[in-house]
């Protein structure tokens, strides 16, 4: 049995996720309950704390071996000092996330970025396990992202470092506005999101694809029309995966990281998204700079995020 646990807190919208890790970033239990946003910070960081304590009791572990609680939070973070400075998707705005979290339960708590502690979880015990500068990708409804330089997260004199979705890759000509302000962002062509508008912009002008016989398209739909040889579906999974791949050569230049990761529920689509991804990779990335280097689909799946949080206070 370990002799030491670190706690990991995953906050979602909908869900929060809790998890024991060992030492060596083993995921050992986990938990997880509702989050109801609509009952207010305090309520929610109350209910963390609950399942904290919850998943510790349940274990055969106690709260004397608990060297450490970390969480993952989505939004724009005040990271040294603890505070969520302001979460759409939570509804917060300037909350003492760390203060108030330490106050319920007795124990140092580290708060990072969701994206962040994603990737140190990939970092830790995932697919970069063992590797110490590692990028990691995660290509959901937006794109997200995370640096690992000597195995810690790097985070930026202001706690923006890896946002990858917000790299302006797309050329003017082809560049759309993207939600963060700014046009020809990653995230407009490689995130799901991204991937459904194109095909949904394909059938709107009538092209000749199987996309156009569904009621509602999913990048999954995409993805499984592109496999099947749909000619539309193909070219859009190509774009997508030429600007993943061309953000990666930009990036292999300025950091040179051993290990580029992807996850999220894009990265499912298998080698129809990652050939494309290599390729597009290779062709722009001076040899110096590639030699070496992989791209590799993640492994901890959606436990990524709890993993990582759990080991936030290892890695400070």
């Amino acid at each position: 049995m370990a002799n030491q646990i670190y706690i990991g807190v995953d906050l979602g919208g909908t869900n929060i996720k809790v998890g024991i890790c060992d030492e060596n970033g083993q995921l050992l239990h986990t938990y997880e309950g509702p989050t109801k946003v609509e009952d207010g910070a305090e309520a929610v960081l109350g209910r963390i704390a609950d399942y904290v304590r919850k998943i510790v009791d349940d274990s055969d572990f106690t709260w004397d071996q608990v060297a450490g609680i970390g969480a993952g939070l989505a939004g724009f973070l005040d990271i040294p000092e603890g505070i969520v400075k302001f979460s759409p998707n939570l509804g917060w705005n300037n909350v003492q996330a760390k203060k108030i979290l330490e106050e319920k339960l007795g124990k140092t708590v580290k708060i990072d970025n969701d994206a962040n502690v994603a990737a140190l979880g990939e970092a830790w015990s995932g697919a970069g396990a063992g590797i110490k500068n590692v990028v990691c990708y995660t290509l959901g409804t937006g794109v997200g992202g995370g640096i690992i330089i000597d195995s810690h997260i790097y985070q930026g004199s202001g706690g923006m470092a890896g946002e990858l979705g917000h790299m302006s890759i797309v050329p003017d000509i082809e560049a759309i506005n993207c939600g963060c302000g700014q046009v020809g962002c990653l995230e407009t062509v490689s995130s799901a999101t991204g991937i459904v508008r194109m095909a949904n912009d394909a059938v709107e002008r009538s092209e000749h694809t199987s996309l156009a016989l569904l009621e509602k398209i999913a990048a999954k739909d995409v993805f499984d029309a592109a496999k099947q040889g749909d000619d539309v579906a193909l070219r859009i999974v190509h774009r997508a995966a030429h600007y993943i791949g061309k953000s990666m050569a930009s990036i292999a230049v300025v950091l040179n990281p051993q290990r580029f990761i992807i996850g999220g529920g894009v990265s499912k689509a298998g080698e129809i998204l990652f050939t494309p991804i290599r390729e597009t990779f290779l062709k722009f990335t001076p040899e110096q700079a590639r030699e070496g280097v992989d791209i590799v689909p993640a492994t901890l799946g959606n436990d990524a995020g709890v993993v990582g949080a759990a080991g936030l206070n290892l890695n400070h």
